[in-house]
């Protein structure tokens, strides 16, 4: 039993918003809304739940193709959620209807371009009056690449995965250079370069403009953006990691890192990798926060839990897997997990609900409590924007005159 006493860094949760919920069979549940997965109210109320329980962020996912029962390609099944709608113009759309917690759409970099995303999560940021972040995402499946038709992605062996120089890493290279150029994008205007004085008639102050002359082996970016700097000054940007290729690019690029331990003894040493790749990028004096993923099914009884899981499964026809951590029982449990985990040095965790309302609802009205009461949670929001909750200061232009 972790001793909720121990003193460390405030915790913080996050919830990853996928469809009817992490478990393919999912919308089938009695309280599912799959006629409205397609409607803005529908991702409003989400988000809307996640926010009363005070959650630091909420993801988004997305995809270049639909959703697969297999990680490397498209399947046949008619039986599951098939088709989403785009990550980020819903964060968009909700954002106006929300005042305190991040909002994190999944961006699919590999086939897309850093100058779009950077101007499209500068708009979320101002649209959520600094509450933006995205999660970067590297696509590395043939039939995703054929959508573009620029290049061909051959399939990749996991066991080439790590290998450096390999097609995964080159892969991953790639993202990070997206990153470096969507941050300096976000820089190319100075915070005052709006004048905005109509007795002079200047708006905006051109020396304040900057080309980035971002050069490299994928990117050739001259700049500047056409949105001016985001309130957030740099907006956070996640990523997701399971191996080692995905560990450097957190270490390299991110504000934020997902991981899948599957235990708090893993957590330790996924954590040590990464810390080591920001130590190798230089970056060993910045936070990185980094929050263990937990697939969750979560009841006031363990045997319930269990029996709604049992259920699930028998309609997909097998036991249910993921790449992350899948936890059955109560909430309080499950936050005997979270802290355990905390202790271990992750700054917190990212659950994915099993079903939706029910394990969301379970979240929020169930576990955020009981953190409460062990006094390991906030009771109420202290920061406006994103980087306030994560308590990351908000960074200096790097273009500016010092």
């Amino acid at each position: 039993m972790p001793d909720p006493s121990l003193p460390g860094p405030s915790l913080h949760l996050a919830v990853a918003l996928e469809g009817a919920g992490w478990h393919p069979a999912a919308w089938r549940e009695p309280r599912a809304r799959p006629a409205a997965l397609l409607t803005a109210e529908y991702w409003t109320d989400l988000v809307q739940e996640a926010e009363a329980g005070l959650l630091d962020l909420v993801t988004i996912e997305d995809s270049l193709a639909l959703q697969s029962s297999s990680p490397a390609g498209p399947d046949d099944r008619t039986d599951q959620v098939r088709g989403r709608l785009d990550a980020v113009l819903i964060a968009a759309r909700v954002a106006p209807l929300t005042r305190h917690i991040g909002l994190v759409p999944t961006t699919v970099v590999t086939h897309t371009e850093p100058f779009h995303a950077s101007k499209a999560i500068a708009t979320l940021d101002y649209v959520s009056t600094g509450r933006a972040g995205i999660r970067v995402r590297v696509s590395s499946r043939p039939d995703e690449a054929a959508l573009f038709g620029r290049r061909d992605i051959p399939p990749l062996r996991l066991e080439d995965a790590d290998v450096s120089g390999g097609p995964l890493a080159e892969l991953f290279d790639e993202a990070a250079d997206y990153v470096e150029v969507v941050r300096r994008l976000w820089d190319s205007w100075e915070d005052d370069a709006e004048i905005r004085d109509a007795a002079t008639g200047r708006f905006v102050d051109r020396d304040k403009l900057h080309y980035i002359d971002f050069a490299g082996p994928h990117f050739s970016v001259r700049g500047p953006s056409i949105t001016p700097r985001p309130p957030q000054g740099q907006p956070i940007v996640s990523a997701l990691g399971h191996r080692t290729v995905a560990y450097r690019l957190i270490g390299r690029a991110a504000d934020l890192g997902f991981i899948t331990p599957r235990d708090a003894a893993e957590a330790r040493t996924i954590l040590a990798e990464v810390r080591a790749e920001q130590a190798a990028a230089g970056r060993a004096d910045d936070t990185v926060h980094v929050l263990g993923d937990v697939v969750v099914f979560l009841d006031a009884d363990p045997s319930a839990a269990q029996d709604r899981k049992g259920r699930l499964d028998a309609r997909l026809g097998h036991d249910y897997v993921s790449d992350a951590h899948v936890f059955t029982g109560t909430p309080a449990q499950l936050a005997d997990l979270v802290q355990l985990w905390h202790q271990a040095g992750l700054s917190g965790v990212r659950l994915r609900p099993a079903t939706i309302p029910h394990d969301l609802e379970q979240i929020t009205r169930g576990l955020v409590p009981e953190l409460q009461r062990r006094g390991a949670f906030r009771t109420t929001y202290e920061a406006d924007t994103l980087r306030g909750l994560l308590g990351l200061p908000r960074p200096a232009n790097r273009y500016a005159a010092a």
